[in-house]
Formats: C-alpha cells, sequence, structure tokens
C-alpha cells in the first residue's frame, strides 16, 4: 500500500506543478504507534520546486499543495512536511 500512496502523490504534485524537482519521502515508519499510523494514514514530507510557486508566499504555496492532494489529505496522509520553493538559477542550472 505504502508505494501506491507514494505513487498516487507523486501523480498529483506531477499533474499540478510539473515539478523542475520533487523529492517524496514517506516517514512513517518512524511513526509507528502514533495515532496517525493507527488509522493507517502515512507521515509524509515532500520538497518541490515548481515555476507554479513563483510570486507566491509560503503559506498560498502549502495551500497549492494541499488543494493537489485533494481527499488524499483525508483519506491516506496524517502528517505532511512540506518545501515549496519556486526555481532559483541554482535550480535551473542558469547563472
Amino acid at each position: 500500500m505504502s508505494k501506491d500512496r507514494l505513487r498516487l502523490i507523486r501523480s498529483r504534485l506531477e499533474t499540478a506543478f510539473e515539478p523542475a524537482q520533487l523529492e517524496l519521502v514517506d516517514e512513517s515508519h518512524l511513526h509507528v504507534g502514533h495515532a496517525g499510523a493507527a488509522d493507517g494514514k502515512g507521515h509524509f514530507r515532500v520538497r518541490i520546486v515548481s515555476d507554479r510557486f513563483r510570486d507566491t508566499r509560503p503559506i498560498q504555496r502549502q495551500r497549492m499543495v494541499f488543494e493537489a492532494l485533494g481527499e488524499l489529505m483525508q483519506t491516506d496522509i496524517h502528517a505532511l512536511s512540506i518545501s515549496a520553493q519556486p526555481p532559483t538559477a541554482a535550480d535551473t542550472g542558469g547563472n
């Protein structure tokens, strides 16, 4: 189930943001015994770099990620740590 869940989350984020970079880590194993783990939902960390975040504030980026994940936030995800940034010259190979 965990690999399917990761694929689904990754697919949603790729579709919504066409990211230059996307790192998605399942940290559920670190939360065994936690209330969120008991109901089968996962704990995840995401780092995403996308042009879609240009000219947005950090809180807007968080909301955009939550919106892209939709019902997964209710059914599959208990906790989500998000780093969402627009590209910099270093991300795109520019000067």
